[in-house]
């Protein structure tokens, strides 16, 4: 996964992902691609709702060893 910024959200539980995220993205130009790394496994759920209410992009989710990849799209 190519990203425009890349957040590492390691060891913070949530809600810390998705507001360092939202943070993230109020900073980035629309079409601009985040990708958030959380350990959480509650984020991967989280970040689907999250885009949903915020009309930003899930354009991919996948996990590696502990590590939950989100891949945003500002809108």
């Amino acid at each position: 996964m190519i990203a425009d910024k890349e957040l590492d959200a390691r060891g913070l539980n949530c809600p810390l992902p998705i507001l360092k995220a939202k943070k993230a993205l109020a900073d980035m130009l629309s079409g601009q691609t985040l990708k958030v790394i959380s350990t959480d496994a509650g984020s991967v759920r989280d970040f689907q709702a999250f885009a949903k209410q915020t009309g930003n992009l899930l354009m991919q989710q996948e996990t590696v060893g502990g590590d939950h990849i989100t891949l945003l799209k500002r809108r």
